[in-house]
């Protein structure tokens, strides 16, 4: 039952659902965003457990928040009957639910209404479907000289992966979750660790906060990306020996994403908000505090709520008959042509990753010819 599940509701009102849910070892948390069709009623946050993990379950839960229209964050009592005065909190709501590896069905009643949803399985862990074009080490450089300065960003991939942010890669969804408990523990400890103390109240510093700890390994709901495409093929290649490439299949590849950022935020608003209803893949350019590794990549960040990224860009693209992500496959026998020349560049372990860590990987591949 844990993931992203995503869809309409329909009852006294209707909308759209989007359904988070995270596994807790003896039973699931999450919440729920039902976003109206009507403008004239408020939004709503749900907040849920259930008893057990059993495929059928009922519980009641009295979590129940309103949320504007627009980025669909937490709004007071007060401010909802200012808002929307035709609008009413309920004081709690009854859940009855069954759940199959395909789908999930959900009845609720509360108060005030009564709702119901069917929920098709989230397609997250499934493989890409991304039109892939199928490149040379020379073709790519060919290609990518071409491009509008700044106006593509650009990942690599070992594998054709899937879009996935570090954190919904753990099978994690339920953002509120994260912000509550996990960024508080880890602020709280990083803290004595950092000379800067950072402010999490600040989106700046929120976000600045998030890329840090993203960079040293820990899961956020950010997605890496770079301005240069040749940073994206040290990634690509980086951590694929020689001994790898002479027992893979030559058909093997690995994969630089590009993506059209101009396009992107000219037809969407871009969002600093994790904690919001609202769908969103926004993109930003953090304050590099304490973060050293930022400037060398040429970093930017994709600050999202959403599981599966690529089927959402794909639906984007379909609506406004407008493309947005490009994917190239290189072979991966080219390996060690890419290194070579992205070391003659400057791009290496030491040069993206200053300090120890970085010196000495670079330096382990170079004296051990890894």
């Amino acid at each position: 039952m844990n993931g992203q599940w995503i869809g309409r509701f329909g009852g006294t009102t209707s909308g759209q659902i989007i359904l988070n849910v995270d596994d807790c070892g003896d039973w699931y948390q999450g919440t729920a965003f039902l976003l109206q069709d009507d403008n004239s009623i408020a939004n709503s946050l749900v907040g849920f457990s259930t008893i057990t993990k059993k495929n059928e379950f009922k519980f009641t839960t009295k979590n129940i928040t309103a949320l504007n229209r627009w980025p669909g964050l937490p709004i007071t009592i007060d401010q909802m009957q200012t808002e929307f005065p035709h609008s009413q909190l309920p004081e709690f709501v009854e859940v009855e639910g069954k759940w199959t590896e395909s789908n999930l069905v959900l009845n609720w009643k509360s108060n005030l209404t009564i709702g119901n949803c069917n929920l098709k399985k989230p397609k997250a862990n499934t493989k890409s479907k991304i039109s892939s074009k199928k490149v040379t080490w020379d073709s790519f450089k060919r290609a990518v000289a071409k491009l509008e300065n700044r106006r593509f960003i650009f990942r690599g991939q070992q594998e054709p992966w899937r879009l996935r942010t570090s954190f919904h890669r753990t099978n994690r969804t339920n953002i509120q979750r994260f912000i509550n408990d996990d960024i508080r523990v880890l602020h709280r400890h990083l803290s004595a660790r950092t000379k800067h103390t950072f402010n999490l109240e600040i989106p700046n510093e929120n976000g600045a906060f998030f890329n840090l700890v993203q960079h040293h390994g820990y899961p956020t709901p950010l997605l890496d990306w770079t301005l240069s495409p040749y940073v994206a093929a040290f990634f690509a290649f980086r951590n694929i020996s020689k001994d790898a490439v002479i027992k893979a299949e030559k058909t093997n590849k690995v994969r630089i994403i590009m993506f059209d950022q101009d396009a992107w935020r000219n037809d969407y608003t871009q969002l600093v908000h994790l904690s919001t209803g609202i769908l969103h893949f926004s993109m930003s350019e953090f304050l590099a505090i304490e973060n050293e590794r930022m400037i060398p990549q040429q970093a930017v960040s994709a600050i999202t709520n959403i599981d599966d990224i690529e089927t959402y860009i794909q639906q984007c693209e379909k609506k406004n008959g407008k493309k947005y992500l490009y994917a190239f496959d290189l072979p991966l026998s080219e390996r060690d042509k890419v290194v070579q020349e992205l070391r003659y560049m400057g791009i290496t372990a030491g040069s993206l990753f200053p300090g120890l860590d970085g010196a000495c990987e670079e330096l382990k591949n170079r004296n051990f010819d890894l």
